[in-house]
């Protein structure tokens, strides 16, 4: 998702539904922008991410704050770029998102967004289903006692408007130029898409 970036150069990213600022830090090793903001609904996650850029000394340069997709407290025109991993299946409005995003993107920017897919080779398909549906909630309730999570994570990657229904979903919030990729035999994708000038 990163590399997709590099050409871009931008140097104001944010990064949406941040958690514990994982993307962030990757973004800053390997983008070197002059600033990262993540936001998250998450206060948890992102005291976490604060620990961790804390420990890295990069204060100075990657910000956390509490923020919804839906209400992006930035102006328009404000970021260069705008990355989402593995978050916009959880937002409550997804074209309101995406138009939020649309609007803080500078025109020519872009967005990224890295999000869990549905495989459709055959084999990986019925062996990713029997994973993801019935073996990582049993283990996650041996090991964490929280299954209801992991039953949330297949419930939500099965609901995902996926492929093409995304990128539909993105031309008429207003992205051009849009791509999808799908990776690690479609268990991902990457989206990509631009704000016109």
């Amino acid at each position: 998702m990163l590399k997709k970036l590099k050409p871009l150069q931008p140097k104001v990213i944010l990064d949406v539904a941040t958690g514990t600022a994982d993307v962030a830090l990757m973004a800053e090793r390997m983008l070197k922008p002059e600033q990262i903001i993540g936001i998250d609904i998450s206060v948890g996650m992102l005291d976490l991410g604060r620990n961790k850029i804390e420990q890295k000394k990069l204060s100075h340069i990657i910000t956390l704050q509490k923020g919804d997709s839906e209400h992006i407290e930035f102006p328009d025109n404000h970021f260069d770029a705008v990355t989402v991993a593995f978050g916009v299946r959880n937002f409550e409005n997804l074209e309101k998102g995406l138009t939020e995003i649309l609007r803080v993107l500078k025109p020519g920017g872009q967005l990224c967004v890295l999000e869990f897919s549905k495989p459709n080779l055959p084999g990986i398909e019925q062996l990713y289903h029997l994973y993801l549906g019935i073996i990582a909630p049993e283990i996650a309730k041996m090991i964490s006692k929280n299954k209801k999570a992991y039953a949330y994570l297949n419930d939500s990657v099965r609901a995902f408007p996926e492929g093409i229904a995304f990128t539909d979903i993105m031309e008429k919030t207003g992205f051009k130029d849009i791509t999808c990729k799908r990776l690690s035999l479609g268990i991902s994708s990457l989206y990509t898409g631009k704000k016109p000038y």
